[in-house]
């Protein structure tokens, strides 16, 4: 690798690699399988620099890895995490904030990631499409399932949000 794209690699990760471990992080729930899976989106990029070096948003692309990857590791997971989620899930006294973060780890991945990105990172839902790899509608049903089930979770009407 020629020292200028060695440089240029280098800064791009140590910009963009708090942003995307913070995503990845609240998909997974996990903070050291985060970190995991995002070095391993960002030796993804290292692999393909020459080419992704010429894009327009190299972060977003290997956002992107991150995220597919996170959800691929939260599919395999999920029953087992559930399971443990279950038996040490707290009483309806606790904190709202760890109910509901109780709530959005116990979905399904997906739709798991669709919260995560459209209501914690606040993007809009193209984007959170381009991210997944999915239609806008395809995101929109996710984010009302996913709305649905917290709702039923947390005891809650669903309102009808766009």
């Amino acid at each position: 690798m020629r020292r200028a794209d060695r440089a240029d690699y280098e800064w791009l990760f140590r910009a963009a690699f708090p942003r995307i471990h913070r995503t990845v992080a609240l998909i997974l729930r996990d903070y050291d399988a985060a970190q995991e899976v995002t070095q391993e989106a960002f030796l993804k990029l290292l692999e393909n620099w020459r080419k992704v070096s010429s894009y327009e948003q190299p972060e977003a692309w290997v956002r992107r890895i991150a995220i597919r990857m996170a959800v691929r590791r939260a599919g395999r997971e999920t029953q087992r995490f559930v399971r443990e989620q279950a038996a040490d899930q707290p009483t309806r006294t606790a904190e709202p904030d760890v109910e509901l973060a109780n709530a959005v780890a116990a979905l399904a991945p997906r739709q798991r990631a669709a919260v995560v990105l459209h209501y914690y990172e606040d993007l809009p839902v193209l984007e959170v499409a381009r991210v997944l790899n999915v239609s806008e509608s395809t995101v929109k049903q996710h984010l009302h399932r996913a709305r649905a089930r917290l709702a039923e979770v947390l005891g809650e009407e669903v309102g009808h949000a766009g």
